[in-house]
Parts: structure tokens; sequence; C-alpha cells
């Protein structure tokens, strides 16, 4: 059950509400004489280790065939909580914008709820390229929003839009795996 690929994912669900506190709380580093900076470079780390760890353990589970359903579970949970732990500990330091953040947690919900329907059809939708793009679009925005820098607001906006056209090519996807599933 807990294989390696497993343990990184697991690793992400814990490493997430950490970050999101650390963001949330820069006043624990300050009061201890530190720079704030130091808390944006502590979260930025955290939040480059725990992306590093979604490509392995995609990468070592399919290369040494350790594909489990703990896996198929943990994996996208462990995705969605990182990415919506920055995101959120963001907006709420009115470092990213409301709007983005919201367009992006619909989209994440409603694609979610799609491939629960998927699932229970039959129907296997595979990732897209589109959404692994989305995926490195977005975890650049929270980088650059994480650390200040110039730039992170218009990275969040264009993951905005790679986010909504990768969330429209897998309703497409679905639409049509669903016509044929059904047409037989």
């Amino acid at each position: 059950m807990f294989n390696l690929p497993n343990t990184l994912a697991l690793s992400r669900i814990i490493i997430a509400p950490l970050m999101f506190w650390i963001i949330l709380n820069p006043q624990f580093f300050t009061a201890q004489g530190i720079d704030i900076s130091w808390n944006y470079y502590f979260a930025a780390l955290l939040f480059v280790l725990a992306s590093a760890t979604d490509f392995f353990d995609g990468y070592i589970a399919r290369e040494l065939d350790q594909i489990t359903m703990t896996g198929k579970i943990l994996d996208p949970l462990a995705d969605k909580m990182l990415i919506l732990a920055a995101f959120l500990g963001l907006m709420m330091t009115d470092a990213a914008s409301p709007w983005a953040i919201y367009i992006i947690i619909v989209r994440e919900l409603f694609i979610t709820g799609l491939r629960t329907v998927s699932m229970s059809e039959g129907i296997d939708i595979a990732a897209s390229w589109a959404g692994k793009v989305k995926t490195v679009a977005q975890m650049f925005a929270v980088g650059f929003l994480l650390m200040h820098w110039p730039g992170g607001n218009i990275l969040l906006w264009i993951a905005v839009v790679l986010t909504l056209y990768s969330g429209a090519e897998y309703v497409v996807g679905f639409a049509r795996t669903y016509a044929r599933h059904h047409a037989a």
C-alpha cells in the first residue's frame, strides 16, 4: 500500500498545511528576529520540494510498475492540497488575485467531480498535455508569488487561462468518450 510513490504523495499532503501555515504566519519568523524574506524563501522551498515529489512519484510508479489504487487516490489529492494551500495562502495575504484563485478552485472542483462521474461510468480520460502545462504554469505562478517577484500576477493570469483551456479540453474529451461509450 505505501510504496515509494505513495510515500512521496503522502509527503505532499504533510507539506501542504505546513507551507500554508508558514505563508499565513510571517510574524513567527519576524518575532524571532528573522527577516521576512526568509519566510518567503522557506515557503517557496517547501513548495518546490513538494512539487518535485509530484514528478517523481508518477515517474517511479510508472517505471517500477507500482501504480496502486491508493496512489490513484493520494496523488491527485496531494496535488490539490498543495496547490490550493499555496493559492489560498497567497490570496489571504493579498499576494494573489481572489478572482484568479476562485476560477482555479472552481475548475479544479468541477474537473474532480467530472473525473468521479467518468470513473463511475467506466470511462478513463488520460491527463492531457494541456493539463500538464497548466500544472507547470500554476507552479511557476506560485513560485513567483511566494517570492514576491515581479511578474507573478501575470503568470497567475496565464495559469488561469491555461487552467480554463485544459478544463475545457477535459470536458470535450469526456463528452466524446461518453458518447462513444453509450453509443455502442
